[in-house]
């Protein structure tokens, strides 16, 4: 990166200069993608960031944005960036209360919605909110009161034709210590905090990425994870940086379909996309005949050998690497087709990958580079390469990153990506980097040769009444391996043995019980049954042989409903909260443990 690009004001003005072109951004429009050229994505831009200066936005100013990841997502950023303004995402997800809860806590001046829905749940709460001055709707048909981006973009270009210079001069005034954004955590163990990231946290953190994965201008990436979420959001930047194309995905329902029109090089996602693909293709995979099932599963153990091999860095001799080109002919092909044909690599954060997931992908020639961060790093702290990659780790610290393991297993980190604090929060920031350093709450540890090994959340760590440490989130992986599983969380904390409540996936269970002739009338019915309990059981021990005896699954309660952001049982970005869960399923928990 050059030294001249050292804020994101800079780093959009870098982008503009160096990388024009037709398709910078891709959008799903009345059914077809269209394109918006860096030409006219630099203009919004700027034209925004001078119409929010005209209606008042200084530098330090909060401005709130919540919408779905569309280019006025990223149009609107910089805008309030290259203004030396502050970004605070908010989940389109989250309730009215909680919005409220970050508006009035980051002291927001303005707010973004991208639509009537999501302009209503601030409505409701507007009177509380005396500190928001003027609200703008991305959307053109804008209820009174609330102004549209295209107006203030409006304004903008007419404070542009009186002053030429207002907006390089406003966006190289913003210096790398500034704060960029105040990012709220997803609260899965109480009240959200304002995670302050400076410019030249993210600025280091891109450039430490960039270091390590080269992406080219010619790359095109789906974006389809939340940019409220810091990874998407620093991935964004990254590829605008290198000047490659995003693509927006309409949903995440619609990503399977998305990648087959836009044909992305490049995805990044978490565990969760990769555990559903890899469960779609083993359910197709089994509905065959069987003289398919077998060539598939030929084809997964060549794959696996090659991987094992080339991972090592070791020769692949002539005859392992014929039968790889015939199972990439015969099998690993048409599944890539399912991609788009054209994936260089996937990218992984958000969680704990898991090696069998990994592995499998590996040996098709999907590779999945998986990497550890946090919200208040930036947020990378490890990553993958080809050249540095094994298999079951997060790969090893990025350039200018010092990880170091404390003497209870928690990763402690410290770089030029750790954030400036939590948002008038200090007795939680000195908590958090006590000593200097970054205090992550994970557990894990460095293997020989560098590599990183993240075992679970430290406030996570079961602890029977044995005094054995169990780590919940692994086994939690092993198990949603099952076709016939959809979530699971682990518990048996101060308890004789390890159990788990269960989460089927409905449409396979329901169709199980059809072929067993096993009679019921609803979904709550059906998870009672004991055949059906017996069974799912059957598959969690299938799905975790290789685990220690205190650390396997003695009984399951099979939940008749997943888990929801509206009920408070997932954060944002999908993730259990663990305790919420564990106090409102105390009863039927309790029942695993009657003798």
């Amino acid at each position: 990166m050059p030294d001249s690009v050292t804020t994101l004001s800079r780093l959009f003005l870098n982008t503009c200069r160096n990388h024009r072109k037709p398709g910078l951004l891709m959008f799903k429009e009345s059914g077809k993608y269209r394109s918006l050229s860096t030409a006219d994505f630099e203009a919004a831009v700027r034209g925004l960031a001078l119409g929010f200066q005209a209606l008042g936005l200084r530098p330090g100013d909060k401005v709130a944005l919540i919408s779905e990841n569309r280019p006025e997502w990223t149009i609107t950023d910089l805008a309030v960036l290259a203004s030396g303004a502050v970004t605070v995402p908010i989940y389109i997800s989250l309730t009215a209360d909680q919005i409220k809860f970050i508006v009035r806590d980051s002291g927001a001046r303005m707010v973004v919605c991208s639509n009537r829905d999501l302009w209503h749940k601030v409505e409701a709460v507007r009177a509380e909110l005396p500190e928001v001055e003027q609200a703008f709707l991305m959307e053109k048909d804008a209820p009174p009161g609330v102004l549209t981006l295209e107006e203030a973009i409006e304004t903008g270009k007419r404070r542009a034709g009186l002053s030429p210079e207002a907006f390089e001069s406003r966006a190289l005034a913003v210096k790398p210590e500034d704060l960029a954004s105040i990012i709220y955590t997803s609260g899965t163990t109480g009240v959200p905090k304002g995670v302050m990231l400076s410019h030249g946290n993210f600025v280091s953190n891109i450039r430490a990425v960039d270091a390590i994965i080269q992406f080219l201008p010619t790359d095109t990436a789906l974006s389809f994870l939340p940019l409220s979420h810091v990874l998407e959001r620093t991935a964004t930047l990254l590829f605008l940086y290198k000047g490659a194309s995003i693509a927006y995905a309409e949903s995440v329902e619609s990503v399977a379909a998305n990648l087959l029109e836009v044909r992305p090089t490049v995805v990044v996602s978490v565990p969760r996309l990769f555990e559903k693909i890899y469960a779609r293709i083993m359910d197709q995979v089994l509905a065959g005949s069987r003289l398919k099932q077998a060539i598939f599963f030929w084809a997964l153990a060549t794959g696996k050998r090659w991987a094992t091999e080339t991972i090592a860095k070791r020769p692949v001799g002539k005859g392992l690497a014929l039968r790889r080109a015939l199972a990439h002919k015969l099998v690993f092909a048409k599944i890539a087709a399912k991609t788009g044909g054209r994936i260089k690599q996937f990218i992984c954060g958000g969680a704990a990958l898991s090696r069998d997931i990994a592995e499998f992908f590996y040996a098709m020639g999907l590779v999945i580079m998986p990497g550890y961060g946090l919200t208040e790093t930036s947020p990378v702290l490890t990553g993958s390469t080809l050249d540095s990659y094994r298999l079951g780790t997060a790969g090893k610290p990025l350039p200018g990153v010092e990880l170091r393991i404390a003497e209870d297993g928690e990763i402690l980190a410290r770089g030029p990506n750790i954030m400036m604090g939590y948002y008038k929060n200090e007795a939680d920031t000195r908590a958090v980097m006590a000593g200097g350093w970054l205090h992550t709450g994970d557990i894990g540890y460095l293997d020989a040769d560098g590599f990183l090994v993240i075992t679970d959340r430290k406030k996570d760590l079961i602890i029977t009444s044995g005094g054995k440490n169990v780590a919940p989130q692994p086994i939690e992986s092993l198990v949603q391996a099952s076709p016939y599983i959809q979530n699971a969380v682990v518990v048996g904390d101060s308890r004789k043995f390890i159990s788990a409540l269960v989460v089927p996936d409905f449409e396979k269970i329901e169709a199980y019980a059809r072929a067993k002739a096993i009679p019921f009338g609803d979904r709550a019915e059906l998870c009672r049954r004991r055949e059906i309990v017996d069974f799912l059981l059957e598959e969690v021990n299938r799905t975790t042989p290789g685990l220690a005896s205190y650390e396997r699954i003695k009984r399951i309660a099979v939940l008749d409903r997943d888990f929801e952001i509206g009920t408070d049982e997932l954060t944002p970005t999908l993730k259990v909260k663990r305790r919420i869960v564990e106090r409102k399923y105390a009863g039927l928990i309790d029942s695993l443990y009657r003798d």
